[in-house]
């Protein structure tokens, strides 16, 4: 059974995080380069916030939106 924590030890230290020592020599270098999946990844939610935006005004614009303002039925 120890055998199979230490395999997986290595696979997660030694293998899977390969890209994450790869950045992180990287950034000694130049920190831009080594947070550029950062980068893309703030940029891609940026997207798709203002996407989920418009559809949510889309959504009101038409009426479609039903909001009610109380969370429960004892509330009213």
């Amino acid at each position: 059974m120890t055998s199979f924590f230490n395999g997986l030890g290595f696979l997660f230290e030694k293998v899977l995080f390969i890209p994450m020592d790869i950045f992180a020599k990287l950034e000694l270098k130049n920190w831009w380069t080594a947070n550029i999946i950062t980068w893309i990844f703030i940029l891609i939610t940026c997207y798709f916030f203002v996407f989920w935006l418009k559809k949510l005004q889309l959504f009101k614009s038409n009426n479609e939106d039903t909001q009610d303002t109380t969370a429960h039925s004892f509330l009213k």
